[in-house]
C-alpha cells in the first residue's frame, strides 16, 4: 500500500489521543482524485477509495471507524456504530462524539474546516465538519453544547484544533449579506469580500466556552495548496470533481 501523507497534531498531556489531517499525497486514486481520496461520495473508483482508507488505518493503527454522509447541517451523532476502512457511511450528519477507544472518527474536507476536539481526561473525543453554512448556523457552539450536554462535561476541559482549509485571503463570498448577514461582518474584508472563516471558528468555539490557549490551528490554505490538497473552489467547473482528504481523531487503549 501507498502511505498517505499527513500532519499529526499532538494534544498538550494527552499522549492517548491521536490526531491527524492527511493530504492528496501517497494513494492510488487516479485522476481528478489523485492521489489519497478518502471519499466514496465523490465518484472515485471504490476499490481505489477502499485501499486508501486500509493504508491509512494501517499507518495510524486504530481499530475502527466512525463517519457520516455530510450534510452541512448540525446533527451530532454520539457513539456511532464501529465501520471498516470499506464500509460507505450511512448517518446523515456534521459531527460525531464518542468513548470508545481505537475508533477513529473520520471528517473528510476539500475547503471546509474539520475540527477536532478532545477532553483533558482522554476519555471523549469529537469531530466536527465546519462549511461556512455550519459557521453561519453556529454549528461549534450547539456542538460543544451538546456534547457537554450528553456526558456532563465542562466545555473549558475540552481541547480543539482546526485542519487545513480555506484560508482567509482566499474565502470570498460576493453574496456575503445573503449568505451571512450583517452579524458576521467583522469576519469581512469589504474590500476584498474575504470572510476569516479562521477567526470565525476560533470566535465561535470560544463562544462555546473552550478557553483561548487550548485553541489551535493548523493554518495551511487548501484553496493556494492544491498540490497538497483538494479544494473544491480550484476544482475545474462545472463539475467540480475533486477527491477529499479528511481530518482524523482517536483514543488509544488504555
Amino acid at each position: 500500500m501507498v502511505q498517505i501523507a499527513t500532519f499529526t497534531h499532538r494534544f498538550d498531556l494527552l499522549p492517548g489521543v491521536g490526531c491527524a489531517f492527511t493530504t492528496r499525497l501517497g494513494g492510488i486514486s487516479c485522476e481528478p482524485f489523485d492521489a489519497a481520496n478518502l471519499s466514496y461520495e465523490v465518484g472515485d473508483d471504490p476499490r481505489a477509495v477502499a485501499e486508501n482508507r486500509e493504508s491509512l488505518q494501517e499507518q495510524f493503527g486504530f481499530r475502527s471507524w466512525g463517519e457520516c454522509l455530510q450534510v452541512h447541517g448540525t446533527e451530532v451523532h454520539f457513539e456511532p456504530a464501529p465501520s471498516k476502512a470499506t464500509d460507505q457511511p450511512v448517518l446523515k450528519g456534521d459531527g460525531m462524539a464518542t468513548t470508545r477507544k481505537r475508533q477513529a472518527l473520520m471528517i473528510k474536507t476539500a475547503d471546509c474546516q474539520p475540527v477536532m476536539l478532545a477532553h483533558r481526561s482522554g476519555n471523549f473525543i469529537a469531530a466536527l465538519h465546519v462549511g461556512w453554512r455550519g459557521n453561519v448556523a453556529g454549528f461549534p457552539v450547539s456542538a460543544v453544547k451538546k456534547i457537554c450536554e450528553r456526558y456532563r462535561l465542562r466545555p473549558e476541559d475540552f481541547l480543539a484544533v482546526r485542519g487545513p482549509s480555506l484560508g482567509p485571503l482566499h474565502a470570498e463570498f460576493t453574496n456575503f449579506e445573503e449568505e451571512f448577514g450583517a452579524k458576521f461582518k467583522q469576519f469581512r474584508d469589504p474590500a476584498t469580500n474575504c470572510v476569516d472563516l479562521w477567526a470565525l471558528t476560533r470566535y465561535q468555539l470560544l463562544a462555546a466556552g473552550l478557553r483561548d490557549e487550548n485553541i489551535s490551528g493548523i493554518d495551511l490554505c487548501t484553496k493556494t495548496m492544491t498540490d497538497s490538497f483538494y479544494s473544491y473552489r480550484n476544482a475545474p467547473v462545472p463539475e467540480r470533481r475533486t477527491g477529499r482528504q479528511a481530518g482524523i481523531i482517536w483514543m488509544q487503549e488504555a
